[in-house]
């Protein structure tokens, strides 16, 4: 069999070619944005941004991304230098021992199932406003009409998702890719037409509305929390690096697609919220910090029901995409870990159809799972910022487990790897860069899983399981997987013979 270049490119690195080559460049772009989803993260969490730090809250969007810009750069070096499927597993296995890779790994997918299930949540902030009839329980003014009905539609969703990945990875890209132009024309048009609807001048964003009132830190405190909500937003820019084994010249088109995916969700979210702070008819109104109003509620007040509901749904369709992103990425985590027999049941979860071309088991088991974890929260008004938070901190801590070995390895002088030095490079400024990424990343982390009573637990009546839930959700998973590799998995790893290269 003669190989291509891919594919050869592929056997260098030790794996043989299983999965279909067939993403090109927009595809690999539109895979990152998706899973970044600029209307998704905006609307799904303005509100609590607003309400924590007031108008001033945008500063956190500029500071998030310049903080993630690093950790972006850093990954662009990797993707062009391993193009491999489960992008920060392998990633960090190059770069570190046996155990912090499968750490990484393991980390990497709980938080992706997990995020797989906060992010099919944003279709109850949205879909009920288009239409009161997708408020299928109760009639939303119940102590958990919210939460059940958003348990409801997401589970619908991640049906969805399953099918279409189960399916193949053709498909998921057009549709991923049709999503992604849909979400780009309507994110722009709302930046136009929001910001021809100004009401008050940029000197807004420069208000606390008294925010900082109670908190030890005064607005630092405040700023700390809104930050929250920008965070939560700007990662998974590493998705493109995940799908590089379906990527026509992943080399150059991965780091590509990471820094453009980034960028361009940075400009027009950045846009969006200062736009609607902009717009925004009276931002004293209390029900712009509530979940149930938010930046839905601006759209709406500003453009009208008929207009706003247009471009509400467009943040439906980007929700959808991004759900399928999330689905997708995640599947090739699985996928890489198992195929290195890192995981239980390594073969099956393996296997790639033989005629679709790609792994029908973990498609499914990840909707299962992510549909289990919403049912486990079916009855909790805070869903959706426990889930989240949890979700983005192993995120970010997943993250660190390749930006800090990547650091030991320039400051002991091995990077890039022999036999790495090809494609996107940051140079002489690569120390710097990689710096900054570790000191921020655990920073981010820090404050992301920092259990304060006013993010975790603000809703009586208080459960301290609530205010800790994920400090100690993290614990669990880390601890947890930590021990099982140790005593049990690490004795079985090794490439599967059926994907090793010849």
């Amino acid at each position: 069999m003669t190989l291509t270049t891919d594919d050869a490119d592929l056997a260098a690195l030790g794996y043989r070619q299983a999965l279909e080559r067939s993403v090109g460049r927009f595809g690999s772009f539109a895979a990152g944005l998706s899973y970044i989803s600029i209307l998704t993260g905006t609307f799904q969490l303005f509100y609590f941004g607003f309400s924590s730090g007031g108008p001033a809250y945008w500063w956190t969007w500029p500071m998030v991304f310049v903080g993630q810009l690093t950790v972006a750069l850093c990954f662009a070096e990797l993707a062009a230098r391993y193009p491999l499927a489960g992008s920060i597993y392998l990633w960090s296995r190059r770069l570190g021992g046996a155990t912090t890779s499968w750490l990484a790994g393991w980390t990497m997918l709980v938080a992706s199932i997990v995020t797989l299930a906060a992010v099919v949540l944003a279709y109850q902030l949205t879909l009920p406003q288009i239409w009161s009839g997708f408020q299928i329980v109760g009639d939303g003014t119940g102590t958990y009409d919210f939460a059940v009905n958003a348990v409801l539609l997401g589970s619908v969703l991640v049906l969805f998702t399953t099918l279409v990945n189960a399916y193949g990875v053709k498909l998921m890209t057009r549709i991923n890719s049709i999503g992604v132009v849909v979400e780009l024309i309507a994110a722009t048009l709302l930046v136009v037409l929001l910001a021809v609807h100004a009401v008050r001048g940029p000197g807004t964003i420069t208000q606390t509305a008294s925010t900082g009132q109670g908190h030890d830190l005064g607005y630092l405190g405040a700023f700390l929390i809104a930050s929250l909500a920008s965070g939560y937003v700007m990662y998974g820019f590493d998705t493109a690096g995940s799908l590089a084994e379906e990527t026509r010249d992943p080399r150059r088109n991965g780091p590509r697609a990471i820094l453009l995916a980034l960028a361009a969700s940075a400009v027009l979210g950045g846009a969006i919220l200062l736009t609607a702070i902009l717009a925004a008819p009276d931002l004293g109104d209390p029900r712009l910090g509530e979940s149930s109003g938010g930046l839905q509620l601006i759209v709406l007040s500003v453009l009208g029901s008929n207009l706003g509901k247009v471009l509400l749904v467009c943040v439906v369709l980007a929700v959808t995409v991004c759900a399928l992103s999330v689905h997708a990425a995640t599947i090739r985590l699985v996928f890489a870990m198992a195929r290195d027999n890192n995981l239980p049941g390594g073969r099956a979860l393996a296997r790639v159809h033989p005629v679709r071309r790609t792994p029908v088991v973990p498609a499914v088991l990840i909707g299962v799972l992510a549909v289990l974890i919403l049912v486990v929260n079916i009855r909790q008004p805070q869903i959706f910022t426990v889930v989240t938070s949890i979700a983005v901190v192993l995120i970010y801590l997943a993250y660190l487990l390749v930006t800090g070995p990547m650091l030991l390895a320039r400051l002991r002088g091995d990077w890039p790897l022999a036999g790495s030095d090809k494609g996107f490079s940051l140079g002489r400024y690569g120390v710097v860069v990689n710096v900054v990424a570790v000191v921020w990343g655990a920073a981010m982390a820090v404050n992301l899983a920092w259990p304060r009573r006013d993010v975790y637990d603000a809703i009586e009546p208080h459960h301290l399981y609530l205010q800790y839930g994920a400090p100690l959700s993290i614990g669990a998973v880390v601890l947890g997987g930590l021990a099982y590799y140790r005593l049990r998995q690490r004795h079985r790893t090794g490439v599967l013979p059926e994907h090793a290269a010849d």
